[in-house]
């Protein structure tokens, strides 16, 4: 626990048996109180992985549920157990645990109740390998991002993220969809809900057994970001009126 906030790391998992280890062992215990594990039906062995390094919850999907379906399953799960604080990790050591501790106590002590790890604050993208045409891509996307939901982020796709217990019961996780665009579907709520985003810097690491997008799904996942900051702009002016944000005043 961190002032008196319980703190529970979900890690989202789909062929992660190579990179869990070294993962897992960086997370900080002495603040962390829970570590779920969700495997959203990996054709390795994740989820006996996760159970001999001792993680306290290991759940496995009957069936591939996506990106945002396994996220869903994590939230869940997290708020179960009691959680106030929330840390969704890759289990594929692309960022660094160590930065738990920074990113659970600025929500901890009431500075913002979300918080983002940022690959593209400082140089940490470049140096740890992202490929050129991804960081171009993050680069326009974030800046249409920023115009259209009324925001200064200096980037959505981070998947690095810490939020408190309010935010997660607030917003209709279920509304999203089950893939990659979860995550900025996620913001769009919150946003919209009007809770503040902090950010961190964040190294990253690009390897061969770290999880990646191929183009084509890159593609797909970059058409359903501006789709969604298209639908939020709207229903901010009151044009659309989305499920997504059907409990959100604005």
């Amino acid at each position: 626990m961190i002032n008196n906030r319980r703190v529970v790391v979900v890690l989202p998992a789909y062929n992660a048996a190579l990179t869990l280890e070294r993962t897992y062992r960086e997370i900080p215990f002495d603040i962390v109180d829970e570590v779920v594990l969700v495997d959203d039906h990996s054709r390795d062995d994740t989820s006996a992985r996760a159970r001999e390094l001792g993680i306290g919850h290991v759940i496995r999907h009957d069936r591939n549920r996506g990106y945002g379906g396994n996220q869903k399953t994590c939230y869940a799960k997290a708020l179960e157990l009691g959680a106030d604080i929330v840390v969704m990790l890759h289990p594929d050591y692309q960022y660094t645990p160590k930065l738990i501790t920074a990113m659970v106590s600025i929500i901890a002590f009431d500075v913002y109740p979300v918080v983002l790890a940022s690959r593209i604050l400082g140089k940490g993208a470049l140096v740890g390998g992202m490929p050129r045409y991804k960081y171009l891509a993050n680069r326009v996307l974030t800046l249409v991002q920023n115009i259209l939901v009324g925001q200064k982020l200096s980037e959505y796709h981070t998947g690095y993220r810490a939020f408190s217990k309010e935010v997660l019961v607030r917003c209709n996780l279920q509304a999203n969809s089950d893939d990659f665009v979860f995550d900025n579907q996620m913001l769009s709520q919150i946003i919209m809900a009007g809770f503040d985003i902090g950010e961190v810097t964040c190294p990253t690491k690009y390897f061969a057994e770290a999880s990646s997008i191929n183009l084509r799904r890159s593609i797909i996942y970059g058409f359903g970001v501006l789709s969604t900051s298209v639908q939020h702009r709207l229903h901010r002016w009151g044009l659309l009126r989305h499920p997504r944000y059907s409990d959100i005043c604005t």
